[in-house]
C-alpha cells in the first residue's frame, strides 16, 4: 500500500515546499540499540552472514497461500503437510515442494513455538492491506541479507531510481568474500524484488523508491520487534523497525495509538515519557520480559 499524498517532486535537488522526511531519510536506520540481546535469536531473530535471498525472493503471494490453507493453530508439521502433501502452493515437483517449505520456514519460521510467528500470525488478518508490510518484518528480522540491503533502500527519497551499487556495497560488507559477484548479482535482484513486493519500489527493470502508508497493525508488529531488538519507550517510536514503515516519529505515534484503540497494545504516557505494554501481541514475551535486562545504548546513539 503507497502513500500517493507523501510523493516527493524534486527541483534542482532540493525537495519540494512541505514536504516532510521520513525516519529513513532523516536518519541511520538502527534496528538494534547496541549488540542483539541474546533474547532476540530464543523469540525468533536469526542472526549470521547468509539468508534466504541468496535464492528466492520475500515469497509473499507463497506466504499468503500457506497461511490460508493451513488453520491458525497449525503447528509446524501441519504447515509442512499443507506445502508438501498438499501442494497448496501449487508447485509442479515434489522437490520444489520441499524446497517452498525450507524457505518458507527460513523465513517465517511457521512454528507456532516461535514467538516472532505468533505475533505475525496473530495479526495476518487483522489488517489484510499491511501483510506485505508484516511480512517484511518478520523477513527483516529473519534474513540478514534482506536486513542489509534495507539502509541502501529506504534512506532513499520517493522518486529516486535505487542502483545497484549500494546495494551491492552492502551485501559485500556483510558477506565478505564468501559470495562470488554472481551470487551478489542474484541477492541484489531478489531483494529489489522484495522490496518491490513491500512496496517500498515501484518498476520492472528500473527500480523507484516509493513510499508505503503503514498501519496500526504495522506498527504494532514494529513496536514488538524493535522492543524485543533492545529499544525502549519513546525510542521504540524511532527505531529502525518503524523507520522501514516510512513513518515521521509523529504519524508512529499517532498509528500507535490506533494500535492501542484497536485493543493490540497497550500505551501509556505522561508529559514526555511514553511506555509501551506489547505482551497482548504475544502474552509469552512478558514470562521472557522479567528475566531479560533492558540493553543500554551506548553513548550517542540514544
Amino acid at each position: 500500500m503507497t502513500s500517493k499524498e507523501e510523493s516527493v517532486r524534486f527541483d534542482d535537488g532540493k525537495f519540494a515546499v512541505g514536504f516532510t522526511m521520513s525516519l529513513a531519510e532523516a536518519k541511520p536506520l538502527q534496528f538494534f540499540p547496541s549488540a542483539p540481546p541474546a533474547a532476540a535469536e530464543k523469540l525468533g531473530f536469526r542472526f549470521g552472514a547468509k539468508g534466504t535471498h541468496a535464492s528466492r525472493t520475500l515469497m509473499l503471494s507463497e506466504l499468503e497461500a500457506v497461511l490460508a490453507a493451513a488453520p491458525a493453530a497449525a503447528d509446524r508439521a501441519a504447515f509442512a503437510a499443507a506445502i508438501i502433501e498438499n501442494n497448496c502452493l501449487e508447485k509442479p515437483t515434489a522437490t520444489t515442494r520441499r524446497i517452498s517449505n525450507q524457505r518458507l520456514g527460513e523465513l517465517y519460521a511457521l512454528d507456532p513455538f516461535v514467538a516472532l510467528f505468533r505475533v505475525l500470525r496473530g495479526l495476518w488478518d487483522v489488517d489484510p492491506k499491511a501483510r506485505p508490510l508484516l511480512a517484511m518484518l518478520a523477513a527483516l528480522a529473519r534474513d540478514p541479507l534482506f536486513m542489509a540491503s534495507a539502509a541502501s533502500v529506504l534512506s532513499q527519497p520517493a522518486g529516486i531510481e535505487i542502483q545497484r551499487a549500494p546495494l551491492r556495497e552492502a551485501l559485500r560488507k556483510l558477506v565478505g568474500e564468501r559470495m562470488n559477484e554472481d551470487t551478489v548479482d542474484k541477492v541484489v535482484r531478489n531483494v529489489s524484488s522484495s522490496w518491490t513486493q513491500t512496496g517500498h519500489l515501484t518498476g520492472r527493470t528500473f527500480k523507484h523508491r516509493q513510499r508505503v502508508s503503514a498501519s496500526p497493525t504495522a506498527v504494532a508488529f514494529a513496536l514488538w520487534l524493535g522492543n524485543v531488538a533492545g529499544f525502549r519507550g519513546a525510542e521504540l517510536l524511532t527505531s529502525g523497525w518503524v523507520a522501514t514503515l516510512d513513518c515521521t516519529a509523529t504519524s508512529a505515534r499517532t498509528l500507535a495509538q490506533e494500535a492501542k484503540r484497536l485493543g493490540l497494545i497497550d500505551l501509556r504516557t505522561a508529559g514526555d515519557v511514553i511506555e509501551f505494554g506489547l505482551d497482548r501481541l504475544d502474552p509469552g514475551l512478558g514470562r521472557l520480559r522479567s528475566s531479560v535486562p533492558a540493553p543500554q545504548a551506548p553513548q550517542g546513539q540514544r
